[in-house]
């Protein structure tokens, strides 16, 4: 079995962070998603580690620092977290990166996809997304499918950042792409300085419809766009669980790679992650 690295694991401890958009949702809502549930539901599945990524908490700053000590704990086997920021506001930006050099943070993530467009598309955003470029760190980025020409725009406007984008650009599977998910993927994968996450399609799928054959024309598309040598794994957990489960979303995305040559789908499963994020399982 090859083993997974999981490049997008969230974690919600409720006694120590707040976590105000999660209310509005049944699957979510009052729960914490622990260490412990994690290590539970991914018995056996073969995750070898995780990445950590930032859970969208009421405070991202303590949330980073909370996870950091998680993260030095080795067998907790999170390999490094994924930090929110802020690139809109000057403000303490460079401080905020100066404190995660000294934490095991090896990327950023900013959610855009809930945001006004407009906010990535300054050049003060995107001058503070190329000093993360220049300390060798990842942006990650959420986009929906029909702002895709705005992630496009962002990552061509700084060629020296790697980006990885989050859950295949968000598809709109339960509606149907009506072309413009797919093109826009397209038209980001010839930039050699992005890279896609397989993680979060169950999520778009209608209800009871979160199946191997709803999610497979749209990461096949990823798969044939991106090449095997720039896509990674993600759980997206605990959000997986709106529509499925994380054992679930396991066997399925084994199967999704199952088509592949073992060195492709070993790149997918873990090599791809470990040379983006600085890692090694």
């Amino acid at each position: 079995m090859t083993p997974l690295l999981d490049t997008h694991q969230h974690l919600l401890y409720r006694d120590t962070q707040g976590y105000e958009w999660s209310d509005g949702l049944p699957a979510l809502a009052g729960k914490d998603f622990t260490l412990a549930d994690y290590r539970a539901l991914t018995e056996g599945k073969g995750v070898a580690a995780s990445i950590f990524m930032e859970a969208a908490a009421d405070d991202y700053q303590s949330e980073a620092r909370f996870i950091s000590a998680l993260a030095k704990e080795k067998q907790n086997k999170i390999l490094g977290l994924i930090a929110s920021c802020r690139p809109e506001d000057d403000e303490g930006f460079e401080a905020w990166l100066d404190e995660c050099s000294d934490m095991p943070v090896v990327g950023y993530r900013r959610i855009l996809h809930e945001v006004p467009d407009e906010l990535s598309q300054v050049e003060a955003f995107r001058h503070n997304i190329r000093k993360i470029g220049a300390q060798g760190r990842v942006f990650d980025m959420v986009f929906r499918a029909d702002q895709l020409s705005i992630a496009f725009d962002l990552a061509r406007a700084c060629d020296d950042v790697q980006f990885v984008l989050d859950h295949c650009g968000v598809p709109a599977i339960a509606d149907g792409d009506d072309g413009g998910w797919k093109t826009g993927i397209s038209a980001l994968a010839e930039l050699p300085n992005v890279s896609c996450k397989i993680s979060g399609v169950l999520a778009y799928c209608a209800p009871g419809q979160a199946t191997l054959d709803s999610i497979s024309p749209y990461v096949d598309h990823v798969i044939e766009s991106f090449g095997p040598s720039r896509l990674i794994w993600g759980s997206d957990w605990p959000v997986v669980d709106i529509t499925s489960g994380l054992p679930h979303w396991i066997d399925i995305f084994r199967q999704v790679v199952s088509k592949l040559n073992d060195g492709e789908a070993a790149a997918i499963c873990n090599g791809n992650a470990q040379r983006l994020y600085g890692v090694q399982l």
